[in-house]
């Protein structure tokens, strides 16, 4: 293994395994995202403890983020679901990779599509869209966001796969 893959940005467990084992839990704790996000990475599959950043059209935070050490760390960003500009693009992704980041999800949208699925980190996407962002140094890090309705919250643990992404306290 090397620095941009750690142990942890492989899932010891997918998804549809996770939503069997907690099915009946009825205390919010194993949530899962809604189907709504797009592959764009070079891994499909990716997991590790949580990251957040919330902005709208300010991917400054993101940027920052990005750039320092990912640690097998997935970045969960609370775009607000915007569609008007992209958040990450393939400079930011590549920096992840490098940086030893496990992950991206991202509730807005990403470009550069082609660089996102050459950079050797796993990042999901409501969709692709050409503009990019003013940097304004807008946003918040490492709070609770909400990501399609559903709560994620820094330390929490992010598994993501072809089924889907679940989010729980811990890692099984």
């Amino acid at each position: 293994m090397n620095a941009a893959n750690p142990p942890s940005a492989q899932p010891s467990t997918n998804t549809c395994d996770l939503g069997d084992k907690h099915k009946s839990d009825t205390s919010g704790a194993f949530r899962a995202l809604p189907p709504v996000f797009r592959n764009f990475g070079g891994k499909a599959r990716f997991a590790g403890p949580v990251s957040t950043v919330q902005c709208l059209d300010d991917n400054s935070l993101v940027k920052a983020a990005l750039e320092g050490p990912g640690d097998g760390r997935v970045l969960v960003v609370d775009g607000g679901a915007s569609l008007r500009r992209a958040l990450v693009g393939g400079n930011i992704a590549a920096a992840a990779a490098r940086n030893g980041w496990a992950g991206v999800v991202v509730d807005g949208c990403v470009r550069d599509s082609a660089e996102l699925a050459a950079a050797d980190v796993g990042i999901r996407a409501l969709g692709l869209m050409p503009l990019p962002t003013d940097r304004k140094n807008q946003g918040l890090r490492d709070v609770a966001v909400q990501i399609q309705g559903v709560t994620v919250r820094p330390g929490e643990w992010l598994v993501a796969d072809e089924d889907g992404i679940v989010v729980m306290p811990a890692p099984v």
